[in-house]
């Protein structure tokens, strides 16, 4: 069979000023009509690069070789030779894509259905009014609650999974022969992750489409994809039937991208990582495990670090026009619970789900409506904002984006060392200095960073800086805000070893704030599963994983992707 797609020698170069850059080198691979290929490889390997060429939507200043031979109603045609108007209409028509982050992909002027009445009647010559038809029926084939009223909804009015889905939607309103998705479910929610990636799956076997999904995780493709491809460092290292490389891959990095999971891995034990297998290709998942065992022991101390009782947290919505009424959106309601000295308690969620909102409030960063909240013994409610500011040493947070957490016009080294004037700790810049470098090297970065600019780093790199810059005051509790879920595996892999480190070194308390079990699991002494702004179960971490009892937690444990994937290598 002819493939609908053959790329063949692909190599791409960039402009860097000092020369040009190999970004994807001697690419082959190819994909038949109806097929779901799945090219995986972390952040930089080449995925999203190769994936924008073959639509021609790459900057200026890349240079490219090779062919995309795209069949084409039985015409073929090579994607990266075709003039401006030709590859206008297969774009979006024929060869279709779903970007990585739909809030920047949606133009957040416009309603959702303009947005996709747009790209059907860009390529289709129907009238406004079947345009309109034809995106409500789209709406309700990507499983959109009531499909009328999304239509004229505004991108920042939907949750993150409703604006992928209406990417979805207009990705495959022309009925493409081939839909890219790149990245599609990162940082979502599992079970809304889980729910997308079951959508795409669907969509393709009923509209024998083919699909190239562009993904980190092995454990997300596990139970869709037919083939995988596997790149690093730009260059295709394996590919195959993908129950093949699953369960015996062949490469090191592949055999790596597989083990560094915490899905995959044992309680307890430290994660490998992509250096453990590239360094030595014979290396063994087992091997690893054996050799960098965490020994983690249980909690013995008994005195509490924070107690939270009864906690509410509301906010006011429209009044009500004639009674005057105030209503109210009930993000915590009636939380209570304990953490232990040294203790790190995991928070588990879904979007939404009042999971940031209370660790908000328990930094005092948003007012409480009612409740009580105790530090080592002391009640934060009962601090006026001076007193609260000196207090603000012991708790700290490493939020979600730490790019978007740090100044992009300053230096790393002045981010961490504003903290440290702040609290006036250490009696000069030399002392401070010093103390800022110790800590850049306890979290795997060296002094030669301490000049740099956060955009001169990696996102794990940027990450490790903000763990550095909320332990640079050595607090008693710690808040992690999604701290690790936009990272590749490999990169997650990496923090969560650091933090098990850390914590045996500095002997913190924390909350984990997250919405992947497995990563809860693996790094928490106990877990608290929230929904709808209480918490509805609670137990140890391994109690709460292998035997949950509410229907909620057993819903977000079998949507933990690759879960049962076990790999013989």
């Amino acid at each position: 069979m002819t493939p609908l797609l053959s790329i063949k020698n692909l190599s791409i170069q960039f402009n860097t000023g000092e020369g040009f850059q190999t970004a994807v080198n001697q690419i082959n691979c190819s994909i038949q009509p109806g097929e779901l290929l799945a090219i995986v490889g972390e952040s930089g390997s080449g995925k999203s690069v190769t994936a924008l060429s073959l639509l021609q939507l790459l900057t200026s200043d890349a240079r490219i070789s090779g062919e995309a031979i795209f069949t084409n109603n039985q015409s073929e045609s090579n994607l990266l030779q075709l003039n401006t108007a030709a590859i206008k209409k297969i774009r979006g028509n024929r060869v279709a894509m779903i970007f990585q982050e739909p809030m920047t992909s949606l133009n957040p002027v416009f309603t959702c259905g303009q947005q996709v009445m747009e790209a059907i009647q860009q390529h289709q010559k129907i009238s406004k009014a079947k345009a309109r038809e034809k995106t409500i029926e789209l709406f309700k084939k990507v499983r959109l609650p009531d499909p009328v009223n999304i239509l004229n909804r505004y991108p920042h009015q939907l949750s993150g999974g409703q604006k992928q889905r209406v990417m979805i939607a207009m990705a495959i309103s022309c009925e493409p022969a081939l839909l890219i998705a790149d990245e599609p479910t990162t940082a979502l929610d599992v079970t809304v992750q889980q729910t997308i990636l079951e959508l795409i799956k669907e969509l393709q076997v009923q509209n024998k489409m083919a699909v190239i999904l562009i993904t980190h995780d092995l454990g997300i493709v596990a139970e869709i994809a037919d083939k995988i491809a596997v790149l690093y460092k730009g260059e295709m290292v394996e590919q195959g039937i993908a129950k093949d490389i699953l369960q015996s891959p062949q490469h090191p990095y592949t055999k790596a991208l597989l083990a560094c999971r915490p899905a995959a891995n044992t309680k307890g034990k430290r994660l490998p990582i992509v250096a453990d297998f590239m360094e030595n290709s014979s290396t063994s998942v087992d091997a690893v495990a054996d050799s960098t065992s965490n020994n983690t022991k249980p909690i013995t101390n008994t005195k509490l670090a924070l107690r939270v009782e009864n906690l509410k947290v509301y906010f006011p919505m429209t009044k009500k026009l004639f009674s005057g009424q105030q209503d109210f959106f009930k993000a915590v309601e009636e939380v209570s619970f304990d953490i232990l000295q040294g203790e790190t308690v995991g928070l588990v969620g879904e979007s939404g789900c009042g999971k940031t909102t209370l660790g908000r409030a328990i930094l005092q960063l948003i007012p409480i409506t009612a409740g009580h909240i105790f530090l080592n013994g002391k009640e934060l409610g009962n601090y006026k904002q001076a007193a609260l500011q000196s207090l603000r040493k012991d708790l700290q947070i490493v939020f979600q984006d730490p790019y978007g957490s740090l100044n992009p016009r300053i230096t790393i080294g002045d981010a961490i060392m504003e903290a440290l004037k702040v609290h006036r700790l250490w009696k000069d810049k030399k002392e401070r200095k010093e103390q800022i470098i110790e800590l850049l090297e306890k979290v795997s970065l060296s002094a030669d960073h301490y000049n740099r600019y956060p955009h001169q780093f990696s996102g794990g790199q940027r990450q490790r800086i903000c763990i550095a810059r909320a332990l640079a005051l050595n607090p008693a509790f710690l808040i992690f805000d999604e701290s690790v879920s936009a990272l590749d595996v490999s990169v997650q892999a990496q923090v969560l070893n650091l933090l098990n480190d850390l914590k045996k070194e500095f002997g913190f308390t924390a909350l984990f704030i997250s919405h992947d079990l497995s990563v809860v699991h693996y790094l928490c002494d106990r877990i608290m599963v929230m929904n709808k702004g209480k918490i509805i179960e609670t137990g140890s971490a391994d109690d709460i994983y292998y035997h949950p009892k509410n229907e909620y937690t057993q819903q977000l444990i079998a949507a933990i992707p690759g879960k049962n994937l076990v790999s013989t290598f």
